[in-house]
Order: C-alpha cells, then structure tokens, then sequence
C-alpha cells in the first residue's frame, strides 16, 4: 500500500497533498512549552526520559501542524551511550574532559548495543503510537565525521585542527574511528527503524570545514557504509543527507545512496538541480535568520524558496539549519501555514 503520508510522497519524488514541512530543532529552546518540560541539566538528561522527550517531540507537531515529527535526541548520544565520556554543555555543545588522541582511546568507543539506547527506543515506541499515519517520525543520527571531530576535538571546533592533524598523520586510526562510528550510527538510525520511525537523517553538519579531496578519502566511505547497510535493512526508507557549508561537495554527498539531499541556504534549488539532475529531491532551505527578522522576511523568504522549486513534487520544505533558540514561534506557525497554502493540491 502507497504511503500517503505528505512528507514520504515528497521524500519518494511524488506529488503530494502538500509541500510538507519540517524544520530540524524544531522541538526545543524556541518553544515555551519546552521550557515548561525540560528540566534542568544536560539535554542528555532529558532524552533519558522516555516520558519527557516523547513529550518535546511531539510539541512541534501540535503547535505548527509540521508533517514529521522529529525524535528528540542528540547526536553524541551514542558515544554517550557507551561511556566515552562525552556530555552537551548549555550554551558551549558537546564536550569531552578527554578527547580522543590516541590509539588507546578506541577502547572508549566500544560498539553500540541496543540495551545502551533502551530509553531512546522507549521513547520511539511511545511516539510511534501517538503519531497520526499522516505525520511519520524521522530517525536521525550523526555522520561519522561530525560525530568524530567533537570526540577528537573535545568541543565545538571552528579550525578543526585535531582532526584534521591526526587524518593526515594516523590516517588509520582515523579510519578506526570512522568505522566504528559509522557502525554506531547504523545501530543508532536501526533500532529508530525498527521500532516505527519512517525515514531517517544523517547530519553530516561540520563536513563543510573539508575540501572535496579531502571528504571524499577520508569521510565519503563511511557515510556511504551507513546509507547502504540502511538500505539494505529497510528498503524503501528515505535517507536524508545533510550538511552546513557544503556546496562544493554536493556532487560528493549525493553519491551514499541518500534519497533526498539537504540544503542549506547557501545553494539554491535550481543550481542543486541543474547540477545534479532534474529528478533531484531536496530539502530546504530557509535562512534561519529570516526567522529572526521577523513575519514579513520569514514569509518572503518562504515564498522565495517554493518560486525556486518551481512546483517540483521532489521538495520537503525546512530551514537551511536549525531552528534558532531566539525565534519566534509565530513566524514559524506563518511560514508552515504559507507551505501549506501556496501548495495545496
């Protein structure tokens, strides 16, 4: 039977009832209603929570009447998860007292096991039987590269200078650390999977900080491993793949066996399509930031993304990044009743 469901026709490259939407944060800091739930402490708290993060999760979904619904978590949960000493510090980003600089650290990063994650697939349980069939939940999980520059950084990075160094003077023990957390995220996007979730995204945020020859020897095989052992375990689930500053590898990101490629908004649609081929699925790609200025360049910006899809039925309409902690949830509620509105069928 045909999913129906708005956000996987699009997902499929098929018409749908109407442009869906989704934006990634779109469950956290810019929600009253969030503060209400969260608590106090690290998000990884929070996320241990089935009850509470089920909660967040679904917050998004009744305010703004988005088409998927996102699950709640972290991309360092998995290292986390299994003791590497990693923690999200409010206001700074994941951070480890002891980075990883040494072949010796690789017995920090044990493989992922499901009782590891069993609040994370309570809560994918939990969701998965509030959902309407209409609004699917999307897995999630970090690339293997993102996910290792803040282990081997320590934190937020705006040089990457660890990372890179050991690349190119241990490249293998850099391909170590790829491979296991390349390991841990099919683990992580499996276990969403096969308790319900519908499609899943892999946030290769930082691979924008590398040049093409660079990415695709060192970072591209591992991304690649995870989209195909997805495939080959759930077929027909659409894969998003996604990152910040990354147009000049879009040719790159596009070759893992992604179904659907995210955009920030520095490409537009029509060169990503002109590119990459007319059949391209997109997501994207509104600027954060005209969130920020407010209703009127919000909805502008808005209409100006839909006018560079030009009607295309492969579009799942989001931010170019995440949701800002600063916005306000009125200029979401107008840009998602605009979507809806302009492309209704």
């Amino acid at each position: 039977m045909t999913d129906t469901a708005p956000f996987i026709a699009a997902a499929n490259g098929e018409t749908a009832r109407h442009t869906p939407v989704w934006f990634m944060r779109q469950a956290g800091r810019s929600l009253p209603e969030y503060h209400e739930v969260r608590g106090e402490g690290s998000i990884l708290h929070a996320i241990k929570q089935p009850d509470v993060s089920t909660e967040i999760t679904l917050q998004p979904v009744r305010r703004y009447g988005v088409d998927a619904a996102v699950l709640y978590s972290d991309i360092v949960v998995p290292p986390h998860a299994v003791g590497f000493g990693i923690d999200v510090q409010p206001g700074t980003g994941p951070v480890a007292e002891q980075p990883f600089r040494s072949r010796a650290d690789l017995d920090r990063l044990r493989p992922l096991d499901w009782d590891d994650i069993s609040y994370v697939i309570d809560t994918v349980d939990l969701l998965v039987a509030e959902l309407s069939s209409d609004v699917p939940l999307l897995a999630f999980a970090g690339a293997p590269f993102t996910v290792g520059s803040y282990l081997i950084e320590g934190r937020p990075s705006k040089d990457y200078r660890y990372t890179k160094a050991m690349m190119h003077t241990d490249p293998v023990l850099f391909g170590d650390v790829m491979e296991r957390l390349a390991t841990s995220a099919v683990t992580f996007i499996d276990a969403q999977l096969q308790h319900g979730a519908r499609a899943f995204q892999l946030f290769d945020s930082w691979a924008g900080s590398l040049n093409r020859a660079d990415y695709e020897h060192f970072v591209l095989p591992h991304s690649r491993r995870v989209f195909n052992e997805l495939s080959e375990r759930h077929p027909g689930v659409p894969g998003i793949h996604f990152g910040i500053g990354c147009d000049h590898l879009l040719e790159s990101m596009n070759t893992v066996g992604n179904r659907v490629l995210g955009l920030d908004w520095r490409t537009t649609i029509t060169d990503a399509r002109r590119r990459l081929g007319d059949d391209l699925v997109v997501q994207g790609n509104l600027d954060p930031s005209l969130v920020l200025a407010g209703t009127k360049p919000a909805v502008a910006g808005a209409e100006a993304v839909l006018a560079d899809n030009a009607g295309h039925p492969g579009h799942i309409f989001n931010l170019g990044h995440g949701v800002h902690q600063h916005s306000d949830p009125s200029v979401l509620q107008a840009v998602v009743d605009l979507v809806h509105e302009r492309t209704a069928q």
